[in-house]
């Protein structure tokens, strides 16, 4: 029975009382607060950049994007060799990321590039649309191609 279980258990003893924290010595240390000064004091903090992939048609807005980010954050990079690794550490697909395996093992790495502006013509080179038109003809020449592909089978 229920009763005779019961008295079989060893007697139960009370807790220890718990010790309660001491309010006037906190275990961790105040952090104190400081407020940036000067005129970007007010500013947000900004978004990192998407991953590029290297599409011609968005390599515009991606370099735009890298130059605004460096811009509001100028003193964190101090040199163009800076500048421009960190541009590369967002190149990882497709095209881009073949750019940056050339820039890195077969042109010297970083230092290839005398300064950000060189770095800037080769990116605008290597990622920006020669033409608008004649990338349109591009792309409709790859539809029409990939749907002659298509009406084969």
């Amino acid at each position: 029975s229920l009763q005779a279980l019961l008295e079989r258990l060893p007697p139960v003893t009370a807790l220890p009382p718990r010790a309660e924290p001491s309010l006037a010595t906190p275990s961790v240390p105040p952090v104190a607060l400081v407020a940036p000064a000067g005129p970007w004091a007010q500013i947000p903090c900004l978004a990192l950049l998407d991953m590029y992939d290297g599409d011609c048609t968005s390599g515009e807005h991606f370099l735009q994007s890298c130059l605004t980010y460096i811009h509001f954050s100028r003193d964190a990079f101090d040199s163009d060799a800076l500048k421009i690794a960190w541009v590369l550490s967002y190149m990882k697909a497709r095209q881009a990321s073949t750019y940056v395996l050339c820039v890195l093992q077969c042109s010297g790495g970083v230092g290839s590039f005398t300064d950000w502006a060189a770095f800037e013509k080769d990116f605008q080179a290597e990622f920006f649309p020669i033409d608008p038109a004649k990338s349109a003809a591009l792309v409709l020449h790859n539809r029409e191609q990939w749907v002659s592909v298509m009406t084969c089978y």
